[in-house]
C-alpha cells in the first residue's frame, strides 16, 4: 500500500487542494465515473449534488441517487460527502431539506457505501476523502491500495484520502 503526507492549503472545493488534484488525475483512470456529492469540480462523468446550484448533472438525494444506478455499473466512484453531523445539517439546511435522525448517523453512511459496493464493477475503484481512513471497507470486498494525508496546518483538520479496488470475488 502506497501512503503519502504533503501539506496544503484547505479549501471547501476538496478536488481543487493540490495534492489531490494530482492524486485524481492519477487514479482516475478511463472507464465510467460516479460522484454521488459532486459539488462543482468533480472529474466524474456520471454526477450528483444535492444542491441545485451544483454543476452536477443530478441534483437529489446522495442515497436515492445511489439506489437508482445499476449493479456493477462504474468503473470507479469519488465518495466526497459531507464529513461530519454539523456539515450534513448545514448542507440539507442550505437547500431546504429537513435533517433527519437517519442523516447524522452512522447507519447513513453504511447505507451509501452498502449501494457503491453494488453499483462499482468488480476491479473498480473507490476514492473516499474524509477525516478518516475507514474507506468503503475489507467486509464489502474492497482492498486499499493508497492512502494520502493532507495536513492543512493550525487546528484544521487533515483531509484524508483512501483509494480502494474492489476485489473480483468476495471471501
Amino acid at each position: 500500500m502506497r501512503i503519502e503526507r504533503i501539506w496544503a492549503m484547505p479549501s471547501a472545493w476538496t478536488f481543487t487542494i493540490k495534492p489531490i488534484k494530482e492524486l485524481l488525475a492519477e487514479e482516475v483512470t478511463e472507464g465510467l465515473w460516479c460522484d454521488p456529492f459532486a459539488g462543482d469540480n468533480s472529474p466524474a462523468q456520471v454526477t450528483n449534488d444535492i444542491n441545485p446550484e451544483r454543476k452536477a448533472i443530478y441534483h437529489i438525494d446522495a442515497f436515492e441517487f445511489l439506489k437508482q444506478q445499476e449493479d456493477n455499473a462504474f468503473d470507479g466512484l469519488l465518495f466526497d460527502p459531507p464529513y461530519s453531523s454539523r456539515q450534513i445539517s448545514e448542507h440539507y439546511k442550505a437547500v431546504g431539506r429537513p435533517v433527519a435522525a437517519i442523516d447524522t448517523s452512522a447507519r447513513w453512511g453504511s447505507q451509501l457505501k452498502d449501494e457503491i459496493r453494488r453499483i462499482v464493477k468488480p476491479g473498480g475503484k473507490v476514492i473516499c476523502f474524509g477525516w478518516n481512513t475507514m474507506g468503503i471497507g475489507k467486509n464489502r470486498g474492497f482492498e486499499m491500495i493508497r492512502v494520502l494525508l493532507v495536513p492543512h496546518g493550525g487546528a484544521k483538520n487533515d483531509t484524508l484520502v483512501t483509494v480502494e479496488r474492489k476485489l473480483e470475488t468476495l471471501f
